[in-house]
């Protein structure tokens, strides 16, 4: 994490965390300006509908950005907000069952006597069958990319099992044939706000550019050219030509009643605490188990490939380990030239076995070490030095199984320099598009990639509080922590802070007078005694 902090001389980006509630008087002269708040409606994916720390859950929901901003609208005439039915949240534990079967986790927090994030014990009683059908004024939908606000369908619950419908959206949905778009018009906007695309990358980089499957690579749509998203997989990344057709369609259908709005831009997925948290090389020769350890793995694994890569010009591909300082772990890349013969063959030559030699060669034939290029995802620090169970036994017996050490981590655990430059170049695609729809239709636009690298880099306001991302610190942050624990999205003062950059925009651009969220109003990350 970044050591680093924005020092703000005003609230420039709505900073009001640390402000005598008296400087926000009620009977402040608060107007809508240009805007009329009569009927907001929010689309969007989880970051809209309140998703924090791996799930949605009761109290998560109440956090969400769209109800902090309905709640300052409702002071200059704003009406009614509603979001999705979340009382049978029973014991606020989040996550999601379908027919009974859990299908979606529990939300986290830290286990102080583990000091690790964990999902807090218990079954979730959120049934996605049990339907609340709406429309509702907040129409975020949790892993939602822009094609599926268009799509009929999407909450039919008879779609869930075989990828073709979102949970979320069908205990919302009006009916099962209906869309997200189509129930959003469906509540009459005077004022929106949008925040979608972000799964429109996100996705392919929280897995590490793989599929499902954790290793077969997944697709960059503006490489393939598919302009047919019904085609796409749940981890590839969209076509910029498909993202700019919907998200003017779904800008002309909100613009289409004369309503004004917000859109927001697309952060930066890779700057995220998700994907800077855990480090490329955390092997500390203790962690190794000492120095026989590790000449026991120099010589029967790390020397030798790194023989067989020097030979063919690649000769800081791997290197032997360090017994003086910490190593990176060893990875698969996909893109990686295939060495899979080249180390069958110099096995083979030292007397191994052809069925042994070639067996050694496939597991490490797109291997290497990481390196400071390389982003490892959050989950991996719970998988590093672990037995990998689908090591075969022939491996397993020459003790070449363990995750990170001696058997290298599956392609969903490392976003590597080349999956990336596709992100960016995705995520840059997409918001110049969102920019110009925005600019065409005259909208205000949300800078959130710059505002998603505040809360990850830190601020510092002028009276000296400090606000971050790091929340492994345990009780000594947990008020200025503003992440949740899955790494991807805000938690509660996280999103009081977006509120805010909202609010200070709309009063801009729309010539209003909206009052400002008190951030320290908001809880911070969770800590358990025990879990």
């Amino acid at each position: 994490m970044k050591n680093k902090f924005i020092y703000l001389a005003i609230l420039a980006v709505g900073f009001a965390s640390c402000e005598p509630e008296f400087e926000n008087d009620v009977d402040a002269n608060y107007t809508s300006g240009n805007a009329d708040f009569t009927s907001y409606v929010a689309v969007g994916n989880s970051l809209t509908a309140g998703y924090m720390d791996g799930t949605v859950y009761k109290t998560g929901q109440m956090n969400s950005y769209p109800n902090m901003l309905a709640q300052q609208f409702a002071l200059v005439g704003g009406g009614s907000f509603t979001q999705p039915y979340y009382g049978d949240d029973a014991n606020n534990l989040g996550g999601l069952t379908l027919g009974g079967v859990q299908i979606a986790s529990t939300r986290l927090v830290i286990d102080a006597s583990e000091g690790r994030p964990e999902n807090i014990t218990g079954t979730p009683t959120i049934e996605v069958s049990d339907i609340h059908a709406g429309p509702y004024n907040n129409m975020g939908v949790p892993g939602a990319k822009s094609f599926h606000l268009v799509a009929n369908g999407y909450g039919n619950v008879a779609g869930v099992a075989i990828g073709a419908a979102n949970p979320y959206f069908v205990r919302m949905a009006s009916s099962s044939s209906t869309s997200v778009l189509a129930d959003a018009m469906a509540m009459d906007p005077t004022f929106f706000t949008n925040w979608i695309g972000s799964n429109d990358v996100l996705a392919y980089a929280t897995n590490g550019g793989a599929q499902d499957d954790g290793m077969t690579p997944a697709e960059d749509h503006n490489e393939t050219g598919n302009m047919d998203p019904s085609t796409y997989g749940g981890n590839d990344i969209t076509n910029a030509m498909v993202f700019g057709s919907v998200y003017s369609t779904i800008v002309n259908t909100l613009t289409s009643g004369g309503a004004k709005g917000v859109v927001a831009t697309i952060p930066s997925v890779t700057s995220i605490p998700y994907f800077t948290t855990v480090p490329f090389a955390p092997l500390s020769p203790a962690a190794l188990g000492g120095q026989s350890n590790i000449d026991l793995l120099n010589a029967n694994l790390y020397g030798p490939l790194d023989a067989v890569f020097t030979a063919y010009g690649e000769p800081n591909r791997i290197n032997p380990l360090s017994s003086v300082a910490v190593n990176p772990i060893l990875i698969y890349d996909a893109d990686a030239a295939d060495r899979t013969a080249q180390i069958s063959g110099a096995l083979q030559m030292q007397g191994y076995p052809a069925s042994i030699a070639d067996e050694i060669g496939m597991a490490y034939g797109k291997a290497r070490q990481a390196n400071t290029a390389d982003l490892v995802v959050l989950p991996a620090s719970s998988v590093i030095g672990t037995v990998n169970s689908g090591a075969s036994a022939t491996l397993a017996s020459l003790g070449l199984n363990i995750n990170g050490v001696s058997y290298p981590m599956a392609n969903r655990w490392v976003l590597t320099a080349n999956e990336k430059a596709k992100v960016a170049a995705a995520t840059d695609a997409f918001n110049a598009t969102i920019v110009s729809i925005a600019n065409t239709n005259d909208l205000a636009v949300a800078d959130m990639n710059t505002m998603m690298n505040l809360l990850v880099n830190g601020l510092r306001i002028e009276t000296g509080q400090i606000f971050t991302a790091d929340y492994f610190s345990g009780i000594e942050t947990e008020n200025e922590v503003l992440f949740s624990l899955d790494g991807v999205h805000p938690n509660a003062k996280g999103y009081a802070v977006i509120t805010n950059s909202i609010i200070n925009l709309i009063n801009q651009y729309y010539n209003a007078n909206l009052p400002l969220k008190y951030v320290n109003d908001y809880p911070g990350i969770h800590i358990v005694g025990s879990n």
